[in-house]
């Protein structure tokens, strides 16, 4: 199938756009807690200072975009991949990337409609059902969210991402800082490598400091 004429105004993805999209990212990074999405490989932690700094804005732009404004970002980018869609619409592949693009525009609900579709084709799909839980997370629903990362975790149960935004969701949005400590303190057991090792051992002293639990008092194991 052919993709959209590229001169159409709907599916013109301009330089303006790329700019805006990228600094909401950075900013929707910094304010979810670092959530990781599933397909990604963990990324180190930024400085203090990227932390605190203001995103990135192209010249010109004096605001953020508006819901509308991100959601008809999505759809121009996902224009294309909808098109091949209609000849192979159970290709989870092209699924989850629609996903991906709803979620970095911001609509989560639109996101979690295609991560849920791909499922439906690979339901063992870790890192499309992290993915999943982290929408869920952003579209304010933590109950959700906890149980697909779980499920995630029992195809994969030492996976990185997903036990970091499990960790982060269950502090942020359940307060349970003993299941949130053991989630960090398992995926540092058994990712040893973990690149964003030093983010995780803050989030597990702020979370014990928080709690009255002393630091360096050892987590409760997970069960099983």
């Amino acid at each position: 199938m052919a993709e959209a004429d590229p001169g159409s105004q709907s599916s013109r993805w301009t330089t303006l756009q790329a700019y805006t999209l990228a600094a909401v990212c950075l900013l929707l990074g910094i304010v979810g807690g670092w959530l990781f999405r599933g397909a990604k490989p963990p990324a180190a932690p930024p400085s203090s200072a990227a932390q605190t700094a203001p995103a990135p804005a192209s010249a010109g732009m004096t605001s953020q975009p508006t819901p509308e404004q991100m959601k008809a970002m999505g759809d121009a980018q996902a224009q294309p991949l909808l098109e091949k869609l209609k000849s192979n619409p159970n290709d989870p592949e092209l699924l989850a990337s629609i996903g991906n693009i709803y979620y970095d525009t911001q609509q989560y609900s639109i996101a979690i409609n295609y991560y849920r579709q791909a499922l439906k084709v690979q339901p063992t799909n870790a890192a499309v059902r992290t993915d999943m839980g982290t929408s869920y997370w952003f579209n304010g629903d933590a109950d959700s969210a906890i149980a697909e990362f779980k499920k995630s975790l029992s195809y994969d149960p030492n996976r990185a991402n997903t036990l970091f935004n499990l960790g982060i969701v269950l502090w942020q949005g359940k307060m349970d800082v003993d299941g949130a400590v053991a989630t960090w303190q398992k995926l540092l057991d058994t990712n040893p490598n973990y690149a964003g090792k030093d983010k995780v051992l803050q989030l597990i002293a702020e979370a014990k400091k928080h709690s009255g639990v002393k630091p360096g008092t050892p987590a409760k194991p997970l069960p099983q």
